[in-house]
């Protein structure tokens, strides 16, 4: 986070353990980090607590920003041509 140039916007989607939210915290107290965006985190749900949730310049998303009409409406398709594959007696496309 240090070695980030000033005033960056900072995001993390990817896995919440990544982050070393103290770090976070300070950096967007003093302003090296313009805003940060957090799409994960390292315990959820979040403590009500948490330092970052005080803070203006920090934006949450409930973990679910994959969560498209499009998405949904794409896995609930799939999931139903798996299932008319396993009644007609054919292997799964996907198997676990």
């Amino acid at each position: 986070i240090a070695r980030m140039k000033p005033g960056v916007i900072f995001v993390n989607t990817a896995r919440g353990p990544l982050v070393d939210y103290d770090a976070l915290y300070d950096a967007l107290v003093s302003g090296h980090i313009g805003s940060a965006m957090l799409e994960t985190f390292a315990v959820e749900p979040v403590p009500a607590d948490w330092p970052l949730l005080q803070l203006p310049n920090v934006t949450l998303t409930p973990h679910i920003a994959g969560a498209s009409v499009r998405t949904v409406t794409y896995a609930a398709e799939q999931a139903a041509e798996e299932v008319r594959r396993f009644i007609a007696g054919l292997p799964p496309v996907n198997p676990c």
